[in-house]
C-alpha cells in the first residue's frame, strides 16, 4: 500500500531538469503569448454562443466571471509550483512530488485525455468558422463531410485535417512552432478588437432581457461549461523545461495572461449577447454570426479569417500540453518508454505528439462540441483541485524549498480554489461524470497492469537494496 503513495524527490526533479534533453527557447513574452493563445479562442470564439443558448443566456458573462474567480485562485497555485518545481508535466509532476505516484498517475492519465478532448473541442469550433468563411466565398462543402454523425453527417473533415496539420507543425520543433504561435496570437487579438469596435455600435439592450433566463443554476452550469476557456495556463506550465529562467518567467506568463483574458471575456460576452438574442447563438462561430445578423458581413468575413488563423494557436497549445504529459509519464516509467523518446534533430517527443494528434483528430471528427467541452472541464476541475491541495501539502513537507512566487494566505486561498472547483464539478451532468469515471477506472487498470511494475521509483526501490547487499 505504501508504494502507491511513494513520491518523487523534489531535488531529483530539479537535477533532472538541469540535464534535460529539451532546448530552452521560451522567454516570459513567449510564455505569456502561449498562455493567451491557449486561453483566448476556446471561450470567446467557440463556447460563448453555445453556452449562452443552452445554459445561461445573457448571464453567460456571470458564468465567465465565476470561472475566472476559480481559475485565478488555481493559477496562483500553479504559479507557485511553476516557480519552485519547473518541470515538464505540469500538475502531474507537482502531484507526484506531493501526493504520491498513484494519484499522480491518475492525474496524468486524466490530463492526457483532458487536453486531447480540449484539442478536439477547439477544432470543432475552428471548423465552424472555416466553413462560414468558405460560404462567404461561395464554396459549400458536402454536408456529410462537415457534420458529425449525430448531425446526420459522416465526419467533420476540416476539424480532422486542422488537428493533423498542427501536429505536423509541432513535430518539427518547439522553436519553429513558437514563431508561428506568436503570429497567430496577434491575429486573434486583432480579430477581437475588430469585433468589439464594430459590435459596440449595434448593441440593443433589449437583447439582454431576460438577463438570467435559466436562473442561477444555469449560470453555474455555464461556469462549469466555459471553465476550459481559462485553462491555457495549465497547458503552458508543461513547457517548463523549455523556458529560460522558468522560476521567474512562468509565474509572470501565467498571472499576466489570466488577468488579461478575464477582462477580454467580459467585454466580448456583453457585446455578443447585446448584438443578437441569446436564443440565436447555438452555433460554433458565434462572433461571426452576430456581426452578420446586423448586416456587417464584411466584418464577419474578416473575423472568420482571423478566427481561422487565431484558433490554430489554441489547438497548438493543447496538442503540445498533452504530448508533454505523455512524455513525462513515459520518462517516469508509468507509460511505455517509446513515448518519451526525443527526436535528436527537433528535440521533440514525436511519437507522443502524433499519438495525441491522431486521437484528437478522431474525436473532433465524430463527437458533439458540448459533450467534448464538458468532459474536458470535468478533468481540468478535478486536476486543479488536487494541485491546490498539493500546495498545502508541499508547504508542510518542503518548507525550505526555494519558491520564486508564493501563494498568499495559505491554506485559505488553496482551500477556496478547491471549493470552487468542486462546486463547478457538481454543476456538470451525470453523463459527464459517467465518462469521467470510466476513463479513470481504465487508468486504474493501466496502473496496476503496467505502470506500477515499470515505475522508475519501483525500479529504484528494488535496485537500492540489491546494491547495498552487494557492497556489504
Amino acid at each position: 500500500m505504501r508504494s502507491f503513495f511513494r513520491k518523487k524527490d523534489v531535488n531529483a526533479i530539479l537535477d533532472s531538469n538541469r540535464n534535460s534533453s529539451t532546448e530552452r527557447t521560451l522567454g516570459a513574452f513567449d510564455v505569456t503569448l502561449m498562455s493567451i493563445g491557449a486561453t483566448i479562442g476556446t471561450g470567446v470564439m467557440v463556447l460563448t454562443g453555445v453556452v449562452a443558448a443552452r445554459d445561461a443566456g445573457p448571464a453567460v458573462v456571470l458564468s465567465f466571471i465565476g470561472s475566472a474567480i476559480a481559475c485565478i485562485l488555481v493559477a496562483l497555485c500553479y504559479a507557485e509550483f511553476a516557480s519552485s518545481i519547473p518541470t515538464s508535466g505540469s500538475a502531474y509532476a507537482y502531484i507526484y512530488a506531493s501526493l504520491g505516484e498513484f494519484i499522480a498517475h491518475l492525474v496524468g492519465w486524466s490530463l492526457f485525455i483532458g487536453y486531447t478532448v480540449c484539442t478536439a473541442t477547439v477544432a470543432g469550433g475552428w471548423s465552424a468558422y472555416f466553413n462560414s468563411l468558405l460560404k462567404e466565398c461561395g464554396i459549400n462543402l458536402p454536408s456529410m463531410f462537415i457534420n458529425i454523425p449525430s448531425q446526420g453527417g459522416l465526419f467533420n473533415a476540416p476539424a480532422v485535417i486542422v488537428v493533423l496539420f498542427i501536429t505536423l507543425l509541432l513535430s518539427r520543433g518547439t522553436k519553429e512552432s513558437k514563431k508561428v504561435n506568436n503570429v497567430m496570437v496577434f491575429v486573434k487579438l486583432g480579430v477581437i478588437v475588430l469585433f468589439v469596435a464594430v459590435g459596440a455600435f449595434f448593441i440593443k439592450p433589449i437583447n439582454w432581457h431576460p438577463f438570467m433566463p435559466f436562473g442561477i443554476k444555469g449560470v453555474f452550469a455555464g461556469a462549469a461549461s466555459v471553465f476550459l476557456a481559462y485553462a491555457g495556463f495549465d497547458a503552458v506550465s508543461t513547457s517548463a523545461e523549455e523556458v529560460k529562467n522558468p522560476q521567474k518567467n512562468l509565474p509572470i506568463g501565467i498571472i499576466a495572461s489570466m488577468i488579461g483574458c478575464t477582462i477580454i471575456y467580459i467585454i466580448v460576452c456583453l457585446i455578443l449577447t447585446g448584438v443578437t438574442h441569446y436564443t440565436n447563438l447555438n452555433v460554433g462561430d458565434a462572433m461571426a454570426y452576430a456581426l452578420s445578423s446586423v448586416g456587417q458581413g464584411w466584418a464577419a468575413s474578416i473575423l472568420s479569417v482571423g478566427a481561422v488563423v487565431g484558433i490554430l494557436a489554441v489547438i497548438l497549445a493543447y496538442v503540445y500540453g498533452s504530448s508533454r504529459i505523455l512524455f513525462s509519464m513515459s520518462r517516469d516509467g508509468l507509460l511505455p518508454k517509446a513515448w518519451s523518446n526525443v527526436n535528436q534533430k527537433t528535440n521533440v517527443p514525436v511519437l507522443s505528439t502524433w499519438l495525441v494528434g491522431c486521437l484528437a483528430a478522431l474525436l473532433a471528427g465524430v463527437i458533439d462540441l458540448k459533450q467534448l467541452a464538458d468532459l474536458a472541464n470535468m478533468v481540468l476541475l478535478g486536476t486543479f483541485s488536487l494541485v491546490a491541495l498539493s500546495v498545502i501539502v508541499l508547504r508542510k513537507t518542503h518548507p525550505n524549498l526555494e519558491r520564486g512566487f508564493k501563494v498568499p494566505l495559505v491554506p485559505v486561498v488553496p482551500l477556496m480554489a478547491i471549493a470552487c472547483c468542486l462546486f463547478l464539478m457538481f454543476s456538470l451532468s451525470k453523463t459527464t461524470w459517467l465518462y469521467f469515471g470510466v476513463w479513470n477506472l481504465l487508468g486504474v487498470v493501466v496502473y496496476f497492469v503496467y505502470s506500477r511494475k515499470h515505475s522508475s521509483l519501483q525500479n529504484k526501490d528494488i535496485s537500492e537494496p540489491a546494491l547495498q547487499e552487494k557492497s556489504a
